[in-house]
């Protein structure tokens, strides 16, 4: 079962995402804020990180750039943001990320999304 970390301030969101992956036969890690996230990813090493960018103590950019520092690229990394602007998801994707998701986003694009990166690990 691969196990798949998600991180969003906004739990309603959160618990959203969850039962959808929970429901397609994912194992599912959450945390609330962005230091929660990371510490879970260094103890945990998910095979993906779902990573909101606004989140409080660490944002989505920042996990992003430590993880890559850390462990390279064995973590397949999805930012999730409000922000579609151009140059938010340039930053994300130069940081490491492999997908930059525009919320608001349906749960059978993430699912799929989620499958696709874990089929090319």
């Amino acid at each position: 079962m691969y196990k798949i970390l998600v991180a969003d301030d906004e739990k309603n969101i959160l618990r959203i995402i969850q039962f959808n992956l929970e429901k397609n036969g994912f194992s599912v890690i959450t945390a609330e804020d962005g230091k929660q996230a990371y510490e879970k990813i260094i103890s945990e090493r998910p095979d993906v990180a779902v990573l909101d960018i606004m989140m409080p103590k660490l944002n989505g950019f920042e996990i992003t750039e430590k993880i890559r520092e850390e462990l390279g690229n064995s973590i397949k990394i999805i930012l999730l943001s409000a922000k579609g602007q151009k140059i938010d998801k340039e930053r994300g994707i130069s940081l490491g990320a492999d997908i930059y998701l525009t919320k608001p986003f349906s749960p059978k694009i993430l699912i799929s999304t989620i499958s696709e990166l874990i089929e090319k690990k």
